[in-house]
């Protein structure tokens, strides 16, 4: 046999088994997902409470309890993750936010969320409607925004 034939059928089988591999851990992991989504859907419950503030912090400057800090791995708690300042009746308390609506979640205003535990998974408002945040252009989309801008002519989308 040829040396690149050879080579060929290694490189087949190789990323054959590389495919195998993956597709046996993605399974996997969403298995995992899928428990830890149940076990958030049953623990929820919603409150009203008023957002003081919303930043992205690190795990251990977040003022989260201990027993959180505990069971993180010791990877992530260098991490960002979004936190709500929250009071929910007399307690000022912070709460970790999904990081699919921390953009949504107003400021200083009073909203009803759906939280499990410290995790604040839904958002909404008590008195009106929250806003979804404006989409932010690319790059290339701003340049021709403002050149068209100058030439007087609309924006095409």
């Amino acid at each position: 046999m040829k040396v690149g034939l050879i080579i060929l059928i290694v490189v087949i089988v190789l990323l054959t088994a590389a495919i195998i591999a993956i597709t046996i851990w993605g399974k996997k992991k969403q298995k995992q997902m899928d428990e830890q989504q149940a076990q958030l859907d049953a623990m929820k419950q919603t409150m009203s409470m008023l957002i003081i503030d919303k930043k992205k912090m690190k795990l251990r400057d977040a003022g989260l309890p201990q027993a959180v800090l505990d069971q993180t791995p010791k990877y992530l708690r260098g991490t960002k993750l979004p936190i709500l300042k929250v009071r929910v009746g007399a307690r000022v308390t912070n709460l970790i936010c999904d990081d699919k609506i921390f953009d949504m979640v107003p400021v200083k205003k009073e909203v009803k969320a759906t939280v499990s535990g410290i995790y604040v998974t839904k958002v909404e408002g008590l008195h009106g409607k929250i806003q979804a945040p404006e989409a932010k252009k690319g790059f290339f989309k701003n340049l021709v925004s403002k050149a068209q801008e100058k030439a007087g002519a609309k924006m095409i989308k």
